[in-house]
């Protein structure tokens, strides 16, 4: 798939455990690990901006469409 996730990169640079993004915007921890090897297909644009206000980023420092 072009589009790629990059949840894991952002969460290494910014040194926030996964338990406690998921606990912070209120999804369990085993929906945040699909969304993080790109298993989704679909996120919600309210859970997309909460990951983003938590981590202080942009969905483009999250999401990455590259071409096959």
């Amino acid at each position: 798939m072009p589009i790629t996730v990059r949840l894991d990169v952002m969460l290494a640079e910014r040194k926030v455990k996964s338990k406690d993004l998921a606990a912070h915007i209120g999804i369990t921890e085993a929906n945040l690990s699909l969304l993080k090897s790109g298993k989704v297909k679909g996120v919600r644009f309210g859970t997309l901006e909460a990951i983003c206000k938590y981590l202080n980023c942009q969905p483009g420092d999250i999401l990455r469409w590259d071409e096959e």
